[in-house]
């Protein structure tokens, strides 16, 4: 798995920003949008495209269109939601499924509970987002999931991300004949014995949405 650190003054600027305790919600909020939009742009480098002939105002010419299929986002529920805009601003084309992972406490697995994707995802390429790649279990289990649905090519956009979910994605992906890198503004310290990234920027899904009563 390859994976890709995107460095940019712009990037450290706003992940900055989102580190800090005293960002408020609605701010956390456009930060996480325009933070993607800036992943994106580095994450859709290797996407399919496909010569077409179009008349400009002068003459005809060769130029570039995204190739079919179309790709096909998808945010982990609840927290990836909030990196979906920023990510269809960017390629507004693609097309989105849903999927929901969670952890079975028994066996320790990640488990889907929720999802709304194509049964058949043969030759496509799939955008995972998802704020924090942690212990790497849900990040994991949804690429499996992809695989298994007949995606070829994916393409993980954290946020944040831990050496420890780093080294587990890559045992997880290590036997999948698919093709699938990581995208990510920084790779942090360390997980601490709560399973937070440190420092990292708290629990992305409640900093976005808060916590329901």
């Amino acid at each position: 798995m390859e994976v890709r650190v995107v460095q940019h003054p712009l990037v450290d600027h706003k992940l900055t920003l989102l580190r800090n305790k005293l960002t408020p919600q609605p701010v956390f909020r456009q930060l996480v949008d325009e933070l993607v939009t800036l992943l994106a742009y580095e994450a859709t480098f290797g996407v399919r495209v496909t010569e077409v002939t179009i008349d400009t105002p002068v003459s005809r010419t060769l130029g570039t269109r995204l190739a079919d299929p179309a790709p096909l986002v998808v945010p982990i529920l609840r927290a990836g939601l909030g990196m979906l805009d920023g990510m269809l601003r960017l390629v507004p084309t693609a097309e989105v499924g849903f999927l929901g992972m969670i952890r079975d406490e028994e066996t320790l697995e990640p488990m889907t509970y929720a999802e709304r994707l194509p049964q058949d995802l043969s030759g496509r390429q799939c955008y995972v987002l998802d704020p924090m790649l942690a212990t790497g279990g849900s990040l994991g289990g949804a690429v499996q999931f992809l695989v298994d649905r007949g995606a070829d090519d994916i393409t993980c956009v954290c946020l944040l991300a831990a050496p420890e979910g780093i080294e587990r994605l890559q045992n997880l992906l290590a036997d999948l004949k698919v093709p699938c890198r990581l995208v990510v503004s920084a790779v942090d310290e360390q997980l601490n014995e709560q399973g937070y990234i440190v420092p990292g920027l708290g629990d992305a899904g409640d900093r976005l949405y808060g916590l329901a009563q």
